[in-house]
């Protein structure tokens, strides 16, 4: 099993924070670690450094090797630009092709975290048995503790009977974020929330490319051929260029996963991609504020600071200070970020 993560977004719902120079999984704000160093560490329990993949763009593949000295150069995958996860994600089947076509590989997020440490390593190295003998793509769920929105989920159908170490069943529907028919099935008792994890082979991958996006296939298939000539930089940013933007569900993984498996992660996935869920962590974990913050009555309200904050009699908020930018919004509202950042973008884009 080869581990790829995956570190190539921006995580714009942690702005004011996040940026684009410095994305959510390299913001070093767990006890001076980022999220990708904790990722790294995490498989380094499991994995030899030279097992261990980057997939990421030209800018965050520097980030990553000033945080992690570790890192073997060649073993980063870059691409040539954002396209979204789907050509993302084939161009890395493309490149592991050409060193093991047949052997089992992992996709991690590196936005991610997964406790205990030694549940997620058991959890990888089972997944690679199941691809390895089913020969079909296998992905993670976990069962929510809130809503569904804005994830998509999964309404898991038979148990596989020969499943014993972990619960492996057979996917009874797959229901996208955005199908305007989900709310019919959040009441079901086998619904899960998809934890990404996807894992098979690089031929099994690129087989499915070519059945259900030739118009992704056909231009990894120009590239694979230029790898490791004097061509391949020229055809990979031609060719990448030629694929369309978008999510691997859309076109693929949603297609063939009646005959794929789904395994319920055996651990605690953290998802820490907004401000409440960070919040959340915090409290749990009992983290402190990098800075002092002096509360006098005032009630469930969230300070990031970079300085000493007071606040005084107030309620329900959450305040993040950055070196330029200091956002004050109210509890669950931090989702509305989005627009923040539209409004950034027109008229003071150097804050993105």
């Amino acid at each position: 099993m080869k581990p790829i993560i995956i570190c190539g977004g921006i995580g714009t719902k942690l702005w004011p924070l996040s940026r684009k120079s410095l994305p959510k999984q390299f913001l070093q704000i767990f006890n001076g670690k980022s999220l990708f160093q904790l990722n790294w560490e995490a498989l380094r329990t499991g994995f030899r450094a030279d097992e261990i993949y980057i997939q990421t763009n030209a800018f965050q593949a520097g980030l990553a090797l000033a945080q992690v000295s570790e890192i073997i150069p060649d073993h980063l995958f870059i691409e040539p630009e954002m396209r979204n996860q789907g050509p993302a994600t084939g161009f890395c089947a493309a490149k592991l092709y050409t060193l093991f076509p047949d052997e089992a590989f992992m996709l991690v997020q590196a936005d991610v975290l997964r406790k205990p440490t030694e549940a997620f390593i058991h959890f990888i190295r089972y997944v690679e048995k199941l691809v390895l003998e089913n020969h079909t793509l296998v992905t993670g769920l976990v069962r929510p503790k809130q809503g569904i929105e804005g994830i998509d989920f999964m309404i898991a159908g038979q148990k596989v009977s020969s499943a014993q170490e972990m619960n492996v069943y057979h996917l009874d529907k797959w229901v996208m974020r955005n199908d305007p028919d989900r709310k019919q099935y959040q009441d079901s008792s086998s619904i899960f929330a998809h934890a990404n994890h996807y894992a098979w082979t690089p031929r099994l991958m690129l087989n499915a490319f070519q059945e259900y996006a030739p118009e992704w296939y056909q231009p990894l298939s120009k590239m694979r051929e230029a790898f490791d000539t004097n061509d391949e930089e020229a055809v990979t940013k031609r060719e990448y260029a030629r694929m369309p933007a978008g999510p691997i569900e859309e076109r693929v993984t949603n297609r063939i996963m009646d005959k794929g498996l789904v395994v319920e992660c055996p651990f605690e996935w953290l998802d820490l991609g907004t401000w409440d869920s960070l919040e959340a962590y915090r409290k749990e974990t009992g983290a402190d504020s990098p800075c002092p913050v002096i509360s006098v009555d005032s009630t469930n309200t969230f300070v990031m600071a970079q300085k000493t904050v007071v606040i005084v009699g107030v309620d329900d908020l959450q305040v993040i200070d950055s070196k330029d930018a200091l956002l004050i919004t109210g509890k669950n509202r931090s989702r509305e970020i989005g627009t923040v950042l539209s409004i950034l973008q027109d008229n003071h884009p150097e804050l993105l």
